[in-house]
């Protein structure tokens, strides 16, 4: 479900590329998945998503996928693909104040790359939480913590499937869900 406007009059490898984004393998109810205008100055060719995860009839976390393409190399990335992603998601406070919180956010990337077969190179990115404090006729909505995830790498293979699904199951990560192969026993315990 990505902008395809700058897809159909682009190279075949790229629109090849777009077709990831718009049937990810990895699909869950909790993840709705949508079309997002692509930023048009980052590289000729460009397409984007955004997801949105909800549990309980509330949105835990969002993020973003950029795919760029670049046939002439003329960007600074290494490689004709660049793709970069951002994940935001709420915290619990006991785990925002966790000083391992940064790198066990990024191992959630690390280990979705993996797990998915996304052969990359040149991986990088932050890992940011910012609290928010209620003061004046806002002191009653209490403190929120957020984690953001922003990355991007170079793909080593023009099927981008498994990068897609990477940044689904990153999403998935962070907002607490379950493994797709493990149930989740809280719903269960809530039924009457």
């Amino acid at each position: 479900m990505p902008d395809v406007g700058s897809a159909e009059n682009a190279p075949e490898t790229f629109r090849r590329a777009v077709e990831a984004l718009r049937e990810p393998l990895l699909t869950r109810p909790e993840i709705t998945v949508a079309e997002i205008p692509a930023p048009q100055r980052l590289a000729p060719h460009t397409a984007a998503s955004s997801a949105a995860v909800e549990v309980r009839g509330d949105e835990v976390a969002w993020g973003r996928l950029v795919l760029l393409y670049d046939p002439e190399n003329t960007r600074d990335w290494p490689g004709p693909f660049r793709v970069v992603c951002q994940v935001n998601s709420e915290l619990e406070s006991e785990i925002a104040t966790d000083p391992l919180l940064g790198p066990v956010a990024w191992s959630w990337l690390t280990d979705a790359l993996e797990a998915q077969g996304a052969t990359h190179h040149t991986l990088s990115g932050t890992v940011t939480r910012a609290t928010t404090e209620g003061f004046g006729t806002k002191a009653d909505e209490g403190a929120s913590t957020e984690v953001e995830l922003r990355a991007s790498w170079t793909p080593e293979t023009e099927d981008l499937t498994g990068h897609v699904n990477a940044w689904l199951a990153l999403l998935a990560s962070a907002s607490g869900l379950p493994p797709l192969d493990v149930a989740d026993i809280s719903r269960q315990r809530s039924r009457p």
